[in-house]
């Protein structure tokens, strides 16, 4: 076993977790419990959505001692994951771990990757749409710098995660910034209590045919479940941290994107609950089903519940989704004023959502029907959601709203994997005070 890995009997004792959603007088089944194991072998409760269908999500609760890691950088949670392969095993993070870091886990900048002579004003001078023009994407020597600098930077920010495995912050401060977690065609997975934040790619390609006007082009996100099942997220926050997209800058007119979407379930993923989570100040939120031509390997997949999860500052994608049977209830979307904001729901390809019990709080002047997004022809079903303290029918503002793109109501089927429904009304102190990193129940 790797000498930098230190094992659970290091820490002893796991102090610090908030459970605030008892300690400020919320009604104890306001979080699931997970059968009083304790959050590092806790196991998904029965019936607590998708990815409890036929069975349960257990991660590495089965982990023996020797399969438990505690982790402080990205070197030693690589080498936890990497070691007995698909056994069970536990991995514990403490403190802030670095995607961007050297071999000692000390943080790195962008000019650490880069190859091949690339700089960011080299590469903004050749590709300057008055000198390169707006017909074709970049190509050439600065391309390939930009390329090959790209390639370098994700062999460190891309950690990929194994079968059976509980990957569980420790306390209230546990903190993944700057890597990509990549649940990648494997099982049994579960991941709680940890702050993920700021994934940014430190080479965005410039595409001047994207769009009317070009785009700016990113990898990653904090979290990606890619062709996997049974999969537990759980009480985690996901942001960008100090470099929200706000503050970037313009070049060739468009924002410097650096990030991408948040979390997103796509490739034939299935079986997936996303609980009592903070997703904040981010554009491009959530995608369940990257593409349109994706239907031999989604259809029949993607089934996805989302609820007791906060929706914070987001402009889209909350979630935008294609194929799958998505049930999101009793989550709080919040959008204050001055936010960017352009929908909630985006309704895609052969989408089957359920989005019910649901509460908003938005700005007064905000379009009730932009909450939802018509992108294909697909039904949903939307009952029971609240905005601003109000029963809404989403379905009816929005087709009031775009009389060319009315949706059709019916989602086709009925969930029946829910552990409790709260009263919309109740949803917005429930999930602000008892979702998020630090406030995982079984501490």
């Amino acid at each position: 076993m790797p000498a930098r890995m230190s094992h659970s009997r290091a820490i002893a004792v796991m102090t610090g977790c908030a459970c605030l959603a008892l300690a400020v007088g919320v009604p104890a089944q306001a979080a699931p419990h997970a059968h009083g194991r304790g959050i590092e072998r806790a196991v998904l409760p029965a019936g607590d959505g998708w990815a409890a269908a036929d069975g349960s999500t257990t991660g590495g609760s089965k982990a023996t001692p020797d399969h438990v890691y505690t982790v402080t950088d990205r070197a030693e949670l690589i080498a936890a994951f990497e070691d007995a392969g698909d056994a069970p095993k536990i991995v514990r993070v403490v403190g802030t771990l670095h995607g961007n870091a050297d071999a000692d886990g000390t943080p790195i900048g962008c000019e650490e990757y880069q190859q091949d002579g690339y700089t960011l004003e080299k590469y903004l001078a050749a590709y300057d749409p008055a000198v390169w023009g707006r017909d074709e994407v970049p190509s050439g020597p600065l391309e390939d710098a930009r390329d090959a600098s790209a390639k370098r930077q994700a062999a460190a920010v891309n950690v990929y995660v194994p079968s059976n495995t509980t990957l569980v912050g420790v306390g209230e401060d546990a903190t993944v910034i700057g890597a990509s977690l990549q649940v990648r065609n494997v099982s049994n997975v579960i991941v709680r209590n940890i702050s993920f934040e700021d994934t940014y790619d430190c080479f965005p390609q410039w595409d001047p045919t994207d769009g009317d006007t070009g785009h700016w082009n990113s990898e990653y996100d904090n979290l990606v479940v890619h062709g996997s099942s049974r999969v537990w997220v759980d009480h985690n926050t996901f942001g960008d941290g100090d470099r929200p997209d706000s503050a970037q800058p313009r070049y060739f007119g468009e924002l410097y994107q650096q990030h991408d979407g948040l979390f997103d379930i796509v490739r034939g993923a299935d079986l997936v609950t996303v609980s009592w989570n903070v997703l904040k100040d981010h554009d491009k939120t959530m995608l369940i089903g990257n593409s349109d031509g994706a239907g031999a390997t989604d259809r029949g997949r993607l089934r996805v519940t989302l609820h007791h999860n906060l929706f914070k500052d987001v402009n889209e994608r909350a979630p935008r989704v294609r194929f799958g049977q998505v049930d999101s209830y009793n989550n709080h979307f919040v959008a204050t004023e001055g936010a960017a904001y352009g929908y909630t729901y985006g309704i895609g390809a052969e989408s089957h959502l359920v989005a019910e019990h649901n509460a908003f709080t938005v700005p007064a002047g905000l379009d009730k029907a932009a909450i939802l997004k018509k992108w294909s022809e697909s039904a949903l079903t939307a009952e029971d959601n609240y905005v601003n303290g109000r029963r809404t029918d989403l379905i009816a503002a929005h087709n009031a709203g775009f009389p060319t793109a009315q949706l059709a109501r019916g989602a086709g089927w009925t969930p029946e994997l829910r552990t409790r429904i709260d009263h919309p009304r109740a949803v917005p102190a429930l999930v602000d005070r008892g979702a998020g990193a630090g406030r995982a129940p079984g501490c």
